[in-house]
């Protein structure tokens, strides 16, 4: 028998020490290392004593043969199988991690209430609300009496002899995966080795009987999934639930993908009878703009296939300060920065002494540089107090050079904005000739400059 000892890991990155310290050398977080026993070497190298047994030999292929696409269960909720690339996948696990009360549960119990009712084995367990409290859930979202299998357990083996008990079931839902434990792991439930070890014979269920396993993850105050990062390298899809506390929309993001795109998103309004789907969320975006006020440019941005109009908001006031604040909310702080050091070094125009904030409407998150000549315009507009034409769309990368780059899927931004009444738009030159009735109304700067100054001769005219 392997002899027990004990080790120290981090939680938040998995590194195994030999003693404690109270900085992880893996990752640098403070306070992190647990100590955990183990004896069945989860979370440590290979046993001594044991012989290692003769290997058999595997079969090779080539590339090329026939190619079989992944038998997929549709929900019929457009938007969580857009997330998902078509519907849940069959075999595979997928792990769903956001805020506390976003409505990950929500969402679940509405896509397995969906599921069960089209005749599929459903199986939701619970390992942190009894069951009562999922069926007042139930009761809420209009969905109590569809046949969904409920059970609340939080042992691995427990749970494993229940669902393979009759019928294979099609979907097993599994909230979540920090209350999870297994008998072979000796440490205390949501620690590094027992959620490694509790995910790793969900999957193993999943692989070996074809059915589609969902891990519920809580989330760090950073926003990452709780526990150690190598959960997420297991499973075959990541998706994050992301949304404000102050705004009814949620947005179900994909992360990682391997049976589909990994830029789609699902949006969601939240709502007494739980999540409603947002086919067009470009509406919902745009709802509350102001149409005359300075400061104000409307993005056409894209999330994988879909076009989304959203509104950037910036506000440049004078500092009483020595150091003047930058604050943003929904974009990246480092490319602002960089939007602002172009400006001032290409275009003249100076925010040394102004405090500078920007905010994407509506909570919206963007991570694609296509937004920088939208945010360039909308700080141009408030610095100046020049309102923007209500009816322009702006997109396009900016280089260091003050040169406006062309991006991908102009077709497709221009045909979103024209579908919701926009006559014109910014974009970058290297982009190809829109059709429709906007092609007459394109501006092409060739550089930030001819935006700016686009900007100021309104003034005039």
């Amino acid at each position: 028998m392997a002899k027990s000892r004990t080790q120290f890991i981090c939680q938040n990155c998995g590194t195994v020490h030999a003693r404690w310290a109270g900085k992880c050398d893996g990752c640098g977080e403070w306070n992190t290392l647990i100590e955990e026993g183990t004896s069945s070497g989860i979370g440590s190298g290979p046993q001594t004593g044991r012989k290692a047994r003769a290997g058999r030999a595997v079969t090779l292929t080539t590339l090329s043969g026939e190619i079989e696409d992944a038998p997929r269960i549709i929900t019929g909720i457009g938007e969580l199988d857009r997330a998902t690339g078509g519907g849940f996948v069959r075999g595979s696990a997928l792990l769903v991690g956001g805020d506390p009360g976003i409505g990950k549960s929500t969402l679940l119990t509405q896509a397995a209430a969906a599921l069960a009712s089209r005749g599929h084995r459903i199986v939701y367990v619970s390992g942190e609300e009894a069951v009562a409290q999922i069926r007042l859930r139930a009761q809420r979202l209009g969905v109590a009496e569809t046949p969904v299998e409920l059970a609340a357990e939080t042992n691995v083996e427990d749970i494993l002899a229940t669902i393979s008990d009759g019928k294979r079931p099609d979907l097993v839902i599994l909230d979540s995966i920090q209350t999870l434990w297994t008998d072979m792991a000796d440490s205390a439930p949501g620690t590094v080795t027992q959620v490694r070890a509790a995910a790793q014979a969900m999957i193993r269920y999943a692989k070996s009987k074809g059915a589609a396993i969902v891990l519920v993850g809580h989330v760090t105050k950073e926003g990452q999934i709780a526990g150690p990062r190598v959960v997420e390298h297991m499973v075959d899809g990541v998706l994050y639930f992301e949304g404000e506390g102050g705004h009814h929309y949620r947005i179900l993001r994909t992360v990682k993908n391997r049976f589909g795109p990994t830029d789609e998103i699902g949006v969601f309004e939240m709502g007494d009878k739980g999540l409603r789907e947002v086919p067009n969320p470009s509406e919902l975006f745009l709802g509350e703009r102001s149409e005359k006020a300075p400061g104000a440019a409307v993005f056409a941005g894209m999330e994988g296939t879909r076009p989304v109009l959203v509104e950037i908001q910036a506000l440049v006031a004078p500092s009483p300060l020595g150091t003047p604040r930058r604050a943003v909310v929904g974009w990246d702080s480092a490319r602002l920065s960089m939007v602002l050091a172009v400006l001032e070094a290409h275009c003249g125009v100076r925010f040394a002494q102004h405090d500078v904030y920007l905010n994407i409407a509506g909570g919206y998150r963007i991570s694609e540089p296509a937004a920088d000549l939208a945010v360039a315009a909308a700080l141009v507009s408030s610095l100046t107090g020049l309102a923007l034409p209500a009816d322009c769309v702006y997109f396009g990368e900016i280089s260091l050079s003050g040169a406006v780059r062309p991006v991908a899927h102009a077709g497709s931004r221009l045909k979103e904005a024209e579908k919701l009444g926009f006559t014109q738009a910014a974009m970058p030159p290297g982009n190809e000739e829109p059709s429709g009735a906007m092609a007459s109304r394109v501006f092409r700067p060739e550089s930030l400059a001819d935006l700016v100054a686009r900007i100021a001769g309104s003034a005039s005219s």
